[in-house]
Order: structure tokens, then sequence, then C-alpha cells
């Protein structure tokens, strides 16, 4: 039996949207004693709390793109917020009506029981260079696209296409010796132009990235892992936070998405589950370490032609990258690497 103390503690759940987000407060009971929809900013937020006190025991929010200000606001002014696991806290399936009021009173009745599923709260001094590297990220996918789209149009008009080093050294006189006419000279230009601005722009972000990591030992140290170099390595660091939060190689290797998502029974495959789950920069990391590793490593190329000869080329990559995937994190747990973390 709960004390009375106990009971007269609230639990808050909050329902987070771009411009609103809707709070739901329980008693130690399960009794809802606050439903409320306020504006997305911490002034709303804490007005609506501000008549429960010091009764407001902890805040728990899902794992939305826009949680950092919510958190952080929230944590600064000495509150206990969670930030809950959207993936592993479905509510029961036969739920005739859902909205957010159903959501926000799951979660503050997932607190009060103690079951909240929760995700890792990426250190807020740390989390502004992750991000950067990630818009670093963005900006040389658009990069590939202007160089793609300046290919097409070389290809269209009869024309070799020199390569993306070669292009971002032209001048005038380059694209006056093409003979285009005013309008196709215009886009070369254009897209000429906007390919050397987004390489100096990836350029800056990496640097100024690569000096605030570099001082770290975990930056030094994934570099061992073959395919892994100054890039992935800024990927795979920041991306993947304290990595003593993964109890298991495998659980390191399952959140870089290197790993089948799939449920059996009987031995038999009976469907699949969420292969979204876990992260897609460390995903796409291990895919590309994958690649070099196969280049660079006579070892692991022979391996990767016994498998793909076995099964085929997209199933020998992934199983190629959950093994660096694997290997990275013994790496990062202490241990030099050794061809054993792949082969033993």
């Amino acid at each position: 039996m709960q004390t009375a103390e106990a009971q007269n503690e609230l639990y808050c759940g909050a329902d987070l949207h771009g411009n609103n987000v809707f709070l739901t407060l329980c008693d130690g009971t399960g009794q809802r004693v606050m439903e409320r929809r306020v504006k997305a900013n911490l002034a709303a937020v804490n007005t609506a709390l501000k008549p429960y006190g010091d009764r407001v025991k902890q805040v728990a929010v899902e794992s939305t793109y826009n949680w950092y200000w919510f958190v952080d606001g929230l944590r600064s002014q000495g509150r206990d917020v969670r930030l809950a696991n959207p993936a592993k806290m479905d509510q029961y399936s036969g739920l005739k009506v859902g909205d957010d009021a159903s959501d926000a009173g799951w979660i503050a009745e997932q607190m009060r029981l103690g079951i909240l599923p929760e995700s890792y709260v990426y250190p807020r001094e740390t989390r502004p260079i992750r991000d950067a590297l990630r818009r670093r990220m963005l900006i040389v996918g658009q990069r590939t696209q202007s160089l793609l789209s300046l290919e097409s149009l070389f290809a269209r008009h009869g024309l070799a296409c020199p390569g993306a080093d070669e292009l971002k050294q032209w001048t005038e006189a380059e694209v006056e010796a093409l003979a285009l006419d005013r309008f196709t000279r215009l886009q070369v230009e254009s897209l000429l132009g906007v390919l050397r601005q987004q390489d100096q722009v990836a350029r800056r972000i990496e640097e100024t990235v690569r000096q605030a990591v570099k001082p770290k030992a975990e930056y030094t140290r994934i570099q061992q892992v073959p395919g892994i170099g100054p890039v992935l390595g800024l990927v795979v660091v920041l991306e993947s936070g304290e990595f003593g939060r993964f109890a298991s190689a495998g659980d390191s290797a399952s959140y870089c998405r290197t790993v089948k998502s799939e449920r059996r029974s009987n031995g038999k495959k009976k469907g699949e589950n969420n292969r979204k789950n876990g992260n897609p920069y460390l995903g796409w990391a291990f895919a590309e370490a994958a690649v070099y590793a196969i280049r660079f490593y006579p070892r692991i190329a022979a391996w990767y032609e016994r498998k793909k000869r076995r099964r085929n080329v997209p199933v020998a990559m992934k199983a190629l990258a959950c093994k660096l995937a694997k290997a990275a994190w013994h790496v990062m747990r202490g241990k030099d690497f050794d061809e054993a973390m792949l082969f033993g």
C-alpha cells in the first residue's frame, strides 16, 4: 500500500509537437489531476506546472525531433526529466481512441509504475558538435546531387565530365571552351558555383569539428578499426556517445543498424520488427567502413568474397559492417584492435 506522501506525488507526461505540448499530470494512484495543452515554449510549460509546486516528482517527454529545449530547459531548473523511448512504449493495441491526452497519460502512467522505457540523453555540451557534423553530412549529400546534375548536363551535350576535384578548379576559360549556348553555360556556371560553395562549407565544418574532437582519446582509438579513417571516426565517436551504455558488442551493433530485424519461431522467420530502430548515421558509417576495409585489407577482402559467393552482395556487406561495429565496441572499451575481433 502506498503512503499518503507517495499518493500525493505527481507524474507529468508530455506529448510534444512542433507548436504545442500536451501535459498530463497523474498522482500516485493513477488518477489524472490535470490535462492541458500549452504552447511549445518553456514559459508556458512552467506556468502550467507552477500550481503543483514540488509535488511534480518526475517529467517525461517522448523522444521527438525537437526535445532539446524541453529536456534541457526543465533540467536546468532542477526537475527530474526523462526522455521516453517511443519504440518501446506502444499502448494497448485494442485502444479505440488514441489522442494527445491518451499519449501523454500513458507516459505519465508508465513513470508512476516505474516501467518507462527511456532513451539515452546525449550530453548537452557535446550535442552541438554532433549536430554540426550531421549538417556536414547533409551538405555533402547536396554536393553529390550538384555534381550528378552537372554530369548529366555534360552527358546531354555529348561532353566528358571531368572529376570533381578538377571541376572545382575550373575558371571561365574552361567553361568558355565548351562552346555552349548562353543558357546551358549559365547552368554550368551556376552548378560550379554551388559545388564550390558546398565544398567550402563542408570542409569548414569538418575542420572545426575535428579540432573539437581530436584531443579525445576515443577519436584516436576508433581509427584502429579497419575502414574507419578521420571522417568516419568523427561520425562514430560523436554519434555513439558513451560506449559504456551498451552492455555488449551485439547491443552496440544493433544500435548501429547492422543486424537483421526479424521475428523467428521454431526456427522459422515469422516477420520483421522495426528496421529503423537505431542510429541511421552509424548505419551509414559502418557501411562505408566496410567498403574501405574490403579495398585495403586483403584478409577482409577474402572473407567478403567467400561470403558474397555463398549469399549475395548486400548480405555480405551487412555482415562485414556488423563485424566492424562489434570490433569498434571492443576497441572503444579499451582493447587494442586485433583481427581476431573479426575472425576469431
